[in-house]
């Protein structure tokens, strides 16, 4: 009989939803228990500390959004509606907590946003658009903190040039300075990496 029993237990929750195990995960995170946080952070680490390096210019403070981005996910997780995506509802949080991030340490630093007369027009493919990810990735990390924001929110989360100016507390032109400079620097960067690249003339 008690072999039956566990047999039929196994063989439900084998079939228990993975939304319903989510669900369940969430609710416990919001009883702030701390195995459900643990595992909630273990799973969703991957991809939302990517989300964090792209904004960052080292490893220790893409780990201090990932830090701040999770604290504010687990204070606002009774708001999270559960008919929605949970990653990209976390992965808002982290560019917002990427932006925060960014807006605080921008009071600390000398370097003014760029609001010159700029090119803004979109340029035609260049080397930006010929590389991977990953040497993307690696030269985004070593433009000025305005300018890799810039970028992020426009080529990668998609923002336009107004909601860039609104998040950054900036003018629209100032936005669109920003990067379009951000991506003649990119082709720099790139190309003097890749010399052979297409698409660009130095």
């Amino acid at each position: 009989m008690d072999i039956a029993i566990r047999h039929i237990t196994t063989a439900t929750a084998a079939t228990i939803p993975a939304e319903s195990e989510e669900l369940l995960l969430i609710q416990a995170c919001i009883r702030t228990e701390r195995w459900a946080q643990k595992q909630l952070y273990e799973l969703h680490y991957g991809k939302l500390m990517a989300v964090c390096v792209r904004y960052a210019s080292s490893k220790d403070e893409a780990v201090d959004i990932l830090h701040e981005g999770f604290m504010k996910i687990f204070v606002n997780l009774p708001r999270y509606q559960p008919d929605t995506s949970l990653l990209a509802w976390m992965r808002r949080i982290m560019i917002n907590s990427a932006i925060d991030y960014y807006r605080r340490e921008q009071k600390h630093r000398t370097e003014d946003f760029d609001t010159s007369n700029y090119d803004t027009e979109d340029p035609e493919p260049d080397a930006v658009s010929t590389c991977s990810e990953q040497d993307i990735l690696n030269a985004i990390q070593q433009l000025s903190p305005s300018y890799r924001t810039a970028f992020n929110l426009y080529a990668i989360e998609g923002f336009s040039h107004r909601e860039i100016a609104d998040a950054l507390g900036i003018g629209e032109s100032t936005a669109r300075a920003n990067l379009a400079k951000a991506r003649l620097k990119l082709q720099q960067l790139l190309t003097k990496q890749y010399p052979n690249l297409t698409g660009y003339e130095g």
